[in-house]
């Protein structure tokens, strides 16, 4: 039998709450509407103090370090230069839907994965994004299957709440520059013996994508918001 991959959105962690109180300093007023949105990006001026290990908007904080700095990407692909929210976003999506264990081993998949993150401490969320890779034990079995998948998406867009938002208040998005995106595609997953699948594959990411730079990964959304 196959042994496969988790989804997205079931096996995340969320955002962890040093960034989402980092993230709550720049868009506190976004996408209050919805509630689902609200617990993702916006809290209380209560939970800002309560949480005294989260850094000031103006002081990065240093990424944690990564598996092993000596061990490859493996076959996760190297990050585009791409300075649209919405390209790099369907990039980051595809990349975080394949994976290929026949070539690749877990630390060489985080590895791959880490060089696609913000390296602005204040806004990436590293944890939500190594937290869609299984564990060892599950990637050891996926392994034993030969198992790889390769993903591609269908479409690329800002959540309606997302750009009500921005028509709101223009400005807010100078602060960090962190856009959310939701992808939508699909994902075709083979095994040994010749076992293959198809499945329907939707993820929201926040990019961030400052003047002048290209865009990096900030941050994958525990739900996907449309």
């Amino acid at each position: 039998m196959r042994t496969r991959l988790p989804s997205l959105p079931s096996y995340g962690t969320g955002w962890s709450a040093n960034r989402r109180v980092a993230t709550v300093a720049i868009v506190v007023t976004l996408l209050i509407a919805v509630a689902a949105v609200v617990a993702w990006l916006t809290g209380s001026e209560d939970g800002r103090q309560d949480r005294t290990a989260a850094p000031p908007s103006h002081s990065p904080t240093i990424l944690p370090a990564a598996p092993t700095a000596t061990v490859g990407p493996g076959s996760v692909p190297a990050p585009p230069q791409i300075s649209e929210p919405v390209a790099y976003a369907r990039a980051a999506a595809e990349m975080l839907w394949s994976y290929d264990t026949r070539t690749t081993s877990r630390d060489q998949q985080l590895v791959g994965m880490r060089a696609w993150m913000t390296t602005d401490g204040t806004y990436a969320d590293w944890t939500s994004a190594s937290g869609q890779v299984p564990g060892p034990v599950l990637w050891s079995r996926m392994a034993d299957q030969d198992q790889h998948a390769t993903g591609s998406v269908v479409d690329g867009h800002y959540p309606t709440a997302f750009k009500d938002a921005l028509a709101d208040d223009p400005s807010a998005i100078t602060k960090a520059y962190v856009y959310v995106v939701t992808v939508n595609g699909k994902q075709e997953i083979s095994w040994k013996g010749g076992g293959s699948g198809a499945e329907e594959r939707a993820v929201t990411l926040a990019v961030q994508c400052r003047p002048g730079h290209d865009c990096a990964l900030a941050a994958i959304a525990p739900g996907v918001i449309q």
